[in-house]
């Protein structure tokens, strides 16, 4: 309940307070990403705070991933059902409200809309190096 409270202010204030950062260069016709917030943290030199809204039609996916090796994310899903793996762990549905963390250097196996029928949105937020513009690495195929 906490997390889900939190993960929508979040969202709101994020909304509301700064200007849309053009999409990310992965999008597709069924998977946008949209950097909605990027901050210099004032008490962390070096340190930005990146929030990044995803957003899956019904049966999009991302292919496996990592991030950068500085970054600490924290994911929340905020509409529909999400599909995680992360590492080796076992692969997770989240559903709105639910969220999940990747510690730096983590290997994103997983990131699908769990539903063929339903849109799905999450939201993640990075704290990772001011200098890093791309935010996900994919996996060559």
């Amino acid at each position: 309940m906490v997390t889900r409270i939190l993960g929508g202010m979040l969202l709101a204030a994020l909304v509301l307070t700064s200007p849309f950062v053009p999409a990310l260069a992965q999008d597709s016709p069924k998977r946008k990403v949209t950097v909605i917030f990027d901050h210099a943290l004032p008490n962390v030199p070096g340190k930005s705070m990146k929030a990044v809204l995803v957003e899956y039609g019904p049966g999009a996916s991302s292919r496996s991933h990592r991030h950068p090796a500085s970054a600490f994310i924290y994911a929340t899903v905020l509409e529909g059902a999400i599909r995680s793996q992360v590492n080796d762990g076992p692969e997770k549905v989240f559903r709105a409200g639910e969220s999940w963390f990747e510690q730096p250097g983590d290997h994103h196996r997983v990131s699908a809309n769990a539903s063929d029928t339903e849109p799905a949105r999450l939201l993640a937020v990075f704290v990772v190096d001011t200098a890093e513009t791309k935010l996900v690495i994919e996996d060559p195929q």
